[in-house]
């Protein structure tokens, strides 16, 4: 168990003592301070749960403690309890301004003086825990930031390997992700869409640069290689936790509304959503875009090719949300 520490500053020893014995075997660590000067030493020192602070010292009083602890980054979360005299409501309110949580009127009663000290030690752990899930969240935000930015380096990589596709990646990626907002996939379920469309092409890491930049039309030999991308893809980060849901893009891509597509020949809602939906993405932006073998298509010719391909190539109800996109733009 947990034992929280007390820090007890009072000029005079008969006030540190009777403190002392109000809470003596309520299973606190107790330390004493006999002024504002040794106060804060030892609050440096022993970085306490609470402080019980007397106000009126003779060097420096506990107003200035207060504001002392108050602008010290490293005591200023610790609650600080008043335990005075003084028991006027200018006092109260000068003290509450200078950074007391609390103020307890000389003499107090000891249960009250326990309850509030329990009650503010239970405040300040919740504090403490709000402020180290916050922590956490924000080590996690780093950390999902940082998987993306090198998912994205990935990506220009595989890009900057073919001159003639560089941007490709990038492009696919961010308008994947505008179709299917469309279709009102969860934000969760378009994080690993973008991861997905980013990763598409990475499969082709494995494919030797005699086959991928090829000038000339591939054999059948050489087809059967390229067709071992996504499978490949698949392979390579199918061991990686957080990659794993956005594999569905990489994976299928490549699969056919009708079944004739790679690498598994899957059919109809066989084929992954995202798949799906990405598929239609990848072609036009392929259609759009010049090539060594042939120059980037016309805007209306891309379109009827898309239309002919429905039922085909791509699933129709989606290709019909991807021209009323299209002609929105």
């Amino acid at each position: 168990m947990m034992t929280h520490t007390v820090l007890i500053v009072d000029d005079e020893y008969a006030g540190r003592q009777t403190i002392e014995s109000v809470l003596d075997g309520e299973g606190y660590r107790l330390e004493m301070a006999e002024n504002g000067t040794e106060a804060m030493e030892k609050a440096r020192k022993h970085l306490p749960d609470v402080i019980l602070l007397d106000l009126m010292m003779p060097d420096i009083n506990g107003f200035e403690v207060c504001e002392r602890i108050r602008k010290d980054k490293q005591l200023a979360e610790v609650p600080i309890i008043i335990l005075t005299a003084l028991d006027d409501n200018s006092s109260m309110l000068k003290a509450l301004e200078a950074g007391a949580d609390d103020f307890i009127s000389k003499p107090f009663d000891r249960y009250e003086l326990r309850a509030r000290l329990v009650g503010i030690m239970r405040l300040n752990r919740y504090q403490k825990l709000v402020t180290e899930r916050a922590k956490l969240e924000q080590a996690n935000a780093d950390l999902v930031a940082a998987y993306d930015a090198t998912i994205s380096g990935w990506s220009r990589a595989m890009d900057l390997r073919d001159r003639e596709t560089e941007g490709h990646s990038q492009r696919v990626a961010e308008e994947t992700v505008k179709l299917a907002t469309s279709l009102g996939l969860s934000e969760q379920e378009l994080i690993h869409i973008r991861r997905g469309a980013l990763l598409h092409d990475m499969g082709k890491l494995g494919i030797p640069d005699s086959i991928l930049l090829k000038p000339d039309e591939l054999d059948s030999d050489e087809w059967k290689v390229i067709k071992q991308h996504p499978k490949l893809a698949f392979d390579m980060f199918k061991s990686i936790d957080y990659l794993r849901p956005a594999l569905d893009i990489p994976y299928c891509h490549h699969e056919k509304w009708d079944g004739s597509g790679y690498p598994r020949g899957l059919k109809k809602d066989a084929i992954p959503l995202s798949a799906r939906i990405f598929a239609i993405i990848d072609v036009w932006d392929a259609l759009n875009s010049d090539r060594s073998y042939r120059s980037a298509w016309k805007k209306n010719d891309a379109l009827d090719y898309i239309r002919n391909q429905s039922g085909l190539h791509f699933e129709p109800r989606i290709v019909d949300l991807f021209i009323k996109y299209i002609i929105k733009k």
